[in-house]
């Protein structure tokens, strides 16, 4: 095939800013702000430089004063001027970089990180999601091209309402979904939201949150002028009958379908109790629906939203899916908080890639979604058995807690003991976090526990039999064996 071409549109399409201001005439100017911007790396090392006639042309300067000035920063060592390959820059020793974080002596940099929050994501559908891609491309109208409105593309809140009213049972339809830029942007929308409605008072409103969960939940909140107070939690997922005896709090943030940490399911009659909290006291649930769709042992429990969608704000994520690059989120409102979200998304906030709600909307109504999700839950679930049955064999006095659901576990430890294998852990190449990284620091009144969160879903296939190992060699030996 011939490139000559590409070689010659190379050498005449490149465009250069150059300021040309400054004492001295052109042929000086010039030369000084080709080696500026060769020294300070504007121009990398190997760029090619357009021809002199076509620099001459787009500067309105005479060719023989660019001539002159290529080549006097070739003589210099700035460029480079080769038969056949043009003026480019010049090849330089790069200054040595600034000295790289050290680990403590004798322990190694981590091989694995196993902090949760990550799906595989080198089993993201890449094939799949490019055929989407173009289809979305080329069905899209003119105007999914301009600027977008808040509360997203029409094609995917059709497709989202379809599929979450099919997978999860949420009750809802294209009208109260609202397509955000990643689930935090979603729960502060929410929050902000909430507040207004409230209206000024002289005491922010509180939101109930789970004793266990993460902190940066309770930093968005209480950006959004909200207090937050911890509802504690146990074998049963968070304790919902306490509820009504919580002064000044207006709603609650849940993760009814797998606690997270702790990796339980809200029970029954718990759920039962939060809905009849929010009915009685005019108060809101927040659904943190992450990981819902990954339910190992049965059917995935249905969405909380589905018992009461005028109380229930469902908040859904590609996140864990599909990618968290992709910042992909989702809220489903009940109707007279439509207006307040969308009036707070307008003020300015970020709008999620109208190409990429297009995509999802295609890989959604073409079916390419439920396979891949069908595919992660079954290689997640394959993971987890391959965990539990490790354990079994060779660590049998750690407990694997919660429900076979979800992309990590829990590994009960002795009371006491987290820090200490979380520290062996390092020492054997794991990052990982135990479950008092994720205990509410106000939740004063809750039993603290000693655990393990193990993402099994973060970890690409091929890292995750060493890192099985690593964390397994981490564990302390079992106290009842036979040591004689």
């Amino acid at each position: 095939m011939d490139n000559s071409w590409a070689t010659s549109w190379d050498a005449f399409g490149r465009d250069l800013h150059l300021d040309l201001a400054g004492p001295g005439g052109l042929r000086l100017s010039l030369t000084r702000a080709l080696r500026e911007a060769a020294r300070t790396g504007r121009l990398a090392p190997g760029t090619r430089l357009p021809s002199s006639r076509t620099l001459a042309a787009d500067l309105g300067i005479a060719r023989n004063t660019v001539a002159e000035a290529y080549a006097d920063l070739v003589a210099e060592g700035w460029l480079s001027a080769r038969q056949g390959s043009g003026t480019r820059v010049a090849d330089r020793t790069p200054p040595r970089p600034a000295p790289a974080r050290r680990t403590p002596p004798g322990r190694p940099a981590p091989r694995f990180d196993l902090t949760p929050g990550t799906p595989d994501v080198s089993a993201f559908p890449r094939a799949a999601w490019l055929t989407a891609a173009r289809r979305a491309l080329h069905a899209a109208p003119y105007d999914a091209l301009g600027y977008g409105a808040p509360q997203g593309r029409p094609e995917l809140r059709t497709a989202l309402a379809d599929y979450l009213a099919r997978v999860r049972g949420v009750r809802a339809d294209p009208g109260r979904i609202v397509i955000c830029a990643g689930f935090m942007q979603g729960l502060a929308l929410v929050a902000r939201a909430l507040t207004a409605v409230r209206g000024p008072s002289r005491t922010a409103p509180a939101v109930a949150t789970e004793g266990y969960g993460l902190g940066f939940h309770r930093d968005v909140l209480a950006r959004a002028g909200l207090r937050t107070v911890p509802l504690p939690v146990d074998a049963l997922g968070a304790r919902t009958a306490e509820l009504p005896s919580y002064e000044g709090v207006s709603a609650a943030l849940l993760t009814p379908a797998h606690q997270f940490p702790t990796g339980v399911p809200l029970h029954p009659d718990r759920r039962a109790a939060a809905l009849d909290w929010a009915v009685a006291h005019d108060g809101w649930i927040l659904e943190d629906d992450y990981d819902g769709e990954f339910r190992y042992d049965r059917q995935p429990v249905g969405a909380l939203q589905g018992l009461d969608p005028d109380r229930v704000i469902y908040l859904g994520t590609a996140s864990k899916s599909l990618a968290p690059a992709l910042r992909l989120a989702w809220l489903v409102l009940p109707d007279r908080l439509v207006d307040p979200v969308l009036a707070v998304k307008s003020g300015g906030e970020w709008q999620s890639g109208t190409l990429d709600q297009l995509t999802l909307a295609e890989f959604m109504a073409g079916g390419a979604y439920d396979r891949h999700v069908r595919g992660s839950r079954l290689r997640y679930r394959r993971r987890r058995d391959r965990l539990v049955a490790a354990l079994a064999e060779r660590a049998p006095h750690i407990e694997v807690s919660g429900i076979a659901a979800g992309l990590h576990a829990v590994l009960e430890l002795p009371p006491g003991t987290e820090r200490s294998i979380i520290e062996a852990a390092r020492w054997q190449g794991l990052e990982l976090n135990g479950l008092h990284a994720f205990r509410d620091p106000a939740a004063r009144a809750m039993p603290a526990r000693d655990g393990l969160v193990v993402p099994y879903g973060r970890p690409p296939e091929h890292a995750f039999t060493g890192a099985l190992e690593a964390l397994l060699r981490a564990l302390p030996p079992d106290p009842s064996a036979d040591t004689v």
